[in-house]
């Protein structure tokens, strides 16, 4: 069974259950891994020695937009004004 989700990664993050966050690409809701495991065997009652392998391939990242975020200068800020209205016209 593969599943998607989307990592996120705050250190800096006020709490900690905000630092590392696993969600659904979809919904955004958080994955309840022991349900996942349940439906993969069938979810028939009873008690289960499993082995769970988790293959993780980083399909592409984001770089968070804070780290990244630089102040523009006056002079590129009217360059790529001009360029935008430039485009417009």
């Amino acid at each position: 069974m593969t599943k998607h989700y989307i990592l996120s990664l705050n250190p800096t993050a006020k709490h900690d259950w905000d630092r590392c966050i696993l969600r659904d690409p979809i919904t955004a809701k958080r994955p309840e891994i022991a349900k996942l495991i349940a439906e993969a065997i069938g979810a028939e009652p009873g008690t289960y020695l499993v082995s769970v392998n988790i293959e993780v391939k980083v399909l592409e990242q984001v770089p968070d937009p804070q780290a990244e975020q630089l102040p523009l200068s006056a002079v590129e800020y009217n360059s790529d004004r001009a360029q935008l209205q430039e485009l417009a016209a």
